[in-house]
């Protein structure tokens, strides 16, 4: 694919920015009804398969975490989803943009991320309402 072809694709598939593959085994948690339903679409589009649910029993390459101020504790969220993952898997922690209900202060997702033993790499706007952090897992 050309150059000027990746640039179309980011500019009409938001999940193309997030580096997913096809062949992925994506896991989403926390689908709720205020998800961003192009950007779910947009991934399963990407990785040539639909997303799957949290009662999926075998490892994924990607959890997609959508999480919200009120979901919890986000290092628990965070330490069940390494859990999930394949190794050198990654989590895309998905959090309503500021301003939004249920937004998370960054600096509560980097303290939440370190106490889990992952490290941040990325975090961009991913939707009209929703950054997406980019977390890696240590190697084992």
């Amino acid at each position: 694919m050309s150059a000027t072809a990746d640039h179309a694709e980011e500019r009409t598939n938001p999940a193309a920015r997030l580096g997913f593959e096809p062949g992925q085994v994506v896991q989403e948690i926390g689908y709720d009804d205020d998800v961003d339903f192009d950007l779910r679409e947009g991934i399963e589009s990407l990785i040539g398969q639909e997303l799957v649910d949290e009662d999926y029993d075998d490892v994924a390459d990607v959890v997609l975490l959508w999480f919200r101020d009120e979901d919890g504790d986000l290092t628990d969220a965070l330490v069940d989803s390494i859990g999930l993952l394949e190794d050198g898997g990654q989590i895309w922690l998905l959090s309503p943009k500021t301003g939004r209900d249920g937004y998370i202060e960054p600096s509560d997702i980097n303290d939440a991320a370190q106490t889990a033993g992952l490290s941040q790499t990325k975090s961009i706007s991913v939707a009209k309402d929703w950054v997406g952090t980019r977390l890696g897992t240590p190697k084992r």
